[in-house]
């Protein structure tokens, strides 16, 4: 069985990331906690809100009640990307060329390289925030469905409509399809066309006994991982046309004990499963095989993330329960 070094924290972990092969956990008292050459503590907010890593510079971006955007840096170093008084930062996001969106309210603001920002006002409030793969373009999650937004180019945002809440927003990989999590229990996707004022295609993904509060891409974007359900739900996104009219696999199974959050491996398909018992599984696409890769612990599993290479797996959880999985034992 893999090892597990552990770490205990008092507090809920929001988020969790290697940064530099360092693993960062994020707790929602706004505390930040890293393990190079010791345990580590930063301050960096009043409340945490929301996270993103950002790949690219290999950072961590928050988001806070005290109306602040931070970046973290893997040597620990902190710094103000935005502030907005007396507003909560409940989401951010990382894009490419060095841009940041974030929102509060009704608004997302993405701040560019050169430290201009621009504003996306929606008509109700902003429930989640994905930058497409290719293009400074962003899709923004709201009830009744997601606007897209071209950042550079002024103009009308492209609607995706469907009725209900939506809580959460990804792109694919490719940038083929758009996938929402939504108050109901269910998952509501667009497949994009590529010709001008073409109709987006619906995907709906029903099933799930509980909310999909965690989803994750495989490395080359060909399944889709979701929590929500005794299994981690994969849905197939290889053809042309996603999961329409396809079953998804299930994977990791264990009676009604819920999944909580999903992570896919960087490299292989291979996904880890955390459930509400603090346990995690890995679980391979082709074959359903299983490895433990923690037992159960201390509160649900509320964040998961792989180091770049795949051979370590960073958990927290919502008693604080953390630690790093090491996968060549």
């Amino acid at each position: 069985m893999p090892t597990v070094a552990p770490l205990d924290l008092e507090g809920h972990v929001v988020g969790v990331a290697f940064l530099k092969d360092i693993p960062f956990f994020a707790e929602a008292s706004g505390a930040i906690h890293h393990l190079d050459h010791g345990h580590k503590t930063i301050d960096a907010h009043d409340g945490l809100l929301s996270l993103d890593h950002d790949e690219a510079s290999d950072s961590l971006l928050t988001g806070g009640e005290d109306g602040k955007v931070m970046r973290i840096s893997a040597d620990g170093a902190i710094s103000l990307v935005a502030q907005a008084p007396r507003k909560w930062i409940s989401q951010v996001a990382a894009g490419p060329q060095g841009a940041v969106a974030y929102a509060y309210g009704k608004t997302t603001h993405v701040r560019l390289a050169d430290g201009k920002t621009k504003d996306f006002p929606e008509e109700r409030t902003v429930e989640g925030i994905a930058f497409a793969p290719k293009g400074l373009r962003i899709a923004v999650a709201r009830y009744n469905g997601v606007s897209m937004h071209w950042v550079a180019i002024a103009g009308q945002p492209a609607d995706l409509e469907w009725k209900g809440a939506h809580t959460g927003v990804t792109f694919s990989p490719d940038g083929r399809f758009v996938v929402t999590s939504m108050q109901e229990n269910a998952l509501h996707g667009w497949k994009l066309d590529a010709k001008a004022g073409a109709e987006a295609r619906h995907m709906r993904m029903t099933g799930y006994p509980a909310k999909v509060k965690s989803l994750s891409w495989s490395a080359k974007g060909k399944w889709l991982a979701s929590s929500g359900a005794p299994a981690a739900i994969v849905w197939p996104f290889q053809g042309k046309d996603g999961p329409m009219g396809k079953a998804p696999l299930e994977l990791g199974t264990r009676g009604n004990i819920m999944v909580t959050t999903v992570a896919c491996h960087p490299a292989e398909d291979i996904v880890a499963i955390g459930y509400e018992d603090g346990m995690i599984l890995a679980a391979r696409f082709a074959d359903s095989k299983e490895v433990l890769l923690r037992r159960p612990g201390n509160g649900a599993i509320t964040a998961m993330a792989w180091s770049r290479n795949g051979r370590q797996l960073a958990f927290g959880s919502a008693a604080g329960d953390c630690g790093v999985v090491d996968l060549a034992g």
